[in-house]
């Protein structure tokens, strides 16, 4: 499929959606400025919206850069309708409502709740619009660490024990929850359910950490994971494609501290990353098979990064978990990947955007109304 849809003499208008109210809202400004710096103006028109930690939308001049500040008041707070007729954002006025501008694709480079779990791509295939990424339920399983390890269960995909929590038990019986997680024996990985980057996450050596841990990550979601820890390398492969989908080479993260924190992450960017990974060539092809397996499982599209963990004790992988809007920021491992498997970072972007058109052909393909 060629960019160029419309006309060949006409650019694409995307949009760029970024912010948003997560834990997440600043992993996704820095992941917006590398998207932003690396599409083509030759090719596309750019509208840039921002969604303000409390969901105001935003849109007008330079917006990432007032949004990064704080200082947004000469911004347009803006609407998208999920009403496929009104398509586009529009400015609120006195009265009414008037269109700001229209697109043809929007890329959601968001991460976290209200985004990358299927809550914002319910929102675009309402006003049924092309956008880059996993549908609804990609987006949803992907996002929900204690569903997703379900789902790899049901698949036979390894995956390292654990136990789902309430907020609600963390609150009321702490010590019964704890006793529960001490079957896993120590040390665990606290998670929150729904949320990325490290955000929330901690690693626990005995019943001190262990309650503090469930404390902190019950701020972030009301379902939390507690996970066996292992003494694990990290392997991470990025998958493309919709339909049809391709695994890169795999790369290793060697964390700065004692795991991948959010710090070492986008903080001080202190984590090596080995690419390729120091593998098996029977492993790797091993790992790529099941990235594969692990994407179309949960019905993803368009990207995702898929991440390993391998036990440095006995040599097993694991399964460990899916991101369907990974990081771009310039020290994110996706669009490392791709680039060492021979497919640099404006390619990448733009094949991103082909993929979406592509979604959304095959969706408009599908009956609505029964005859």
């Amino acid at each position: 499929m060629k960019l160029l849809v419309k006309s060949m003499n006409k650019k694409l208008k995307i949009a760029i959606l970024f912010g948003g109210r997560s834990g997440e809202h600043e992993v996704s400004l820095a992941s917006a400025k590398s998207v932003l710096g690396a599409l083509d103006t030759n090719k596309y028109d750019v509208v840039q919206i921002g969604i303000t930690h409390d969901g105001a939308w935003l849109s007008g001049e330079n917006v990432l850069e007032a949004l990064t500040s704080g200082n947004t008041d000469k911004l347009d707070k803006v609407v998208f309708p999920p009403d496929p007729s009104q398509q586009g954002i529009y400015v609120i006025g006195n009265a009414q409502y008037e269109l700001l501008s229209d697109f043809d694709v929007v890329f959601p480079v968001m991460h976290g709740t209200f985004s990358e779990d299927g809550t914002m791509q319910g929102l675009l295939e309402m006003a049924d619009v092309a956008y880059v990424g996993a549908g609804v339920t990609g987006a949803a399983v992907g996002m929900d660490k204690g569903i997703f390890k379900d789902v790899m269960v049901a698949n036979d995909i390894p995956v390292v024990e654990g136990v789902m929590v309430l907020r609600a038990e963390i609150e009321s019986e702490i010590n019964t929850v704890i006793s529960k997680v001490e079957s896993l024996g120590y040390p665990v990985f606290v998670k929150p359910a729904n949320m990325g980057s490290s955000v929330g996450v901690s690693k626990c050596d005995n019943r001190s950490s262990l309650s503090e841990g469930l404390i902190e990550a019950a701020q972030y979601d009301r379902r939390i994971l507690v996970e066996r820890g292992i003494n694990a390398r990290e392997i991470e492969i990025s998958v493309l494609g919709n339909d049809n989908p391709e695994a890169s080479m795999p790369g290793e993260v060697e964390p700065s501290r004692e795991f991948y924190s959010y710090e070492s992450k986008y903080v001080d960017g202190t984590s090596g990353l080995m690419i390729p990974a120091p593998i098996s060539e029977e492993m790797t092809e091993r790992m790529r098979e099941i990235a594969i397996q692990t994407y179309q499982a949960i019905d993803c599209a368009g990207m995702a990064r898929v991440d390993f963990l391998l036990d440095k004790n006995d040599g097993k992988f694991y399964l460990n978990e899916v991101n369907t809007i990974p990081g771009f920021t310039e020290i994110s491992m996706y669009p490392k990947l791709w680039d060492a498997s021979g497919l640099p970072y404006p390619k990448l972007v733009d094949r991103l955007i082909e993929l979406a058109l592509e979604r959304k052909e095959d969706r408009d393909r599908t009956k609505r109304r029964f005859e």
